[in-house]
């Protein structure tokens, strides 16, 4: 295992979330695997429409989900993201400054879905 997995996934509570949701680990990780897709979207959605208000609840649930399953970097970009977004609406302004965030958070989460499925299918691990 590289480095860089072992910074993007802590893969003992990975396991540990594995072992606790038994059965049903594979329907909600495929849940965060589809919600994780859209709210990210929505984020870039969110930033194209410069609507501060419409990045918090998306950001929010990839934070969540993200530490459900113990890809921690994943989740602070999106609590980040939601922070900054909730203080902008507040003070009626808009985070340009989260660029750099919003598209790091596309290319984080892409990765860490690829290695949450390469932890789930042996397919995906093995050579020819």
């Amino acid at each position: 295992m590289s480095d860089d997995e072992l910074e993007i996934v802590d893969w003992a509570y990975f396991e540990r979330s594995r072992a606790e949701l038994g059965p049903g680990f594979i329907r909600i990780l495929s849940y965060f695997r589809e919600d994780g897709a859209k709210s990210v979207s929505q984020i870039e959605e969110a930033m194209r429409d410069q609507n501060a208000t419409a990045l918090v609840i998306p950001a929010h649930t990839i934070k969540g989900e993200a530490r459900q399953f113990g890809a921690e970097p994943l989740a602070k970009i999106a609590e980040l993201i939601e922070q900054t977004a909730r203080i902008c609406v507040e003070t009626h302004r808009f985070p340009d400054e989260l660029v750099p965030e919003v598209v790091e958070l596309r290319r984080l989460f892409a990765r860490t879905v690829g290695l949450f499925d390469q932890a789930t299918n042996p397919l995906l691990t093995r050579g020819p």
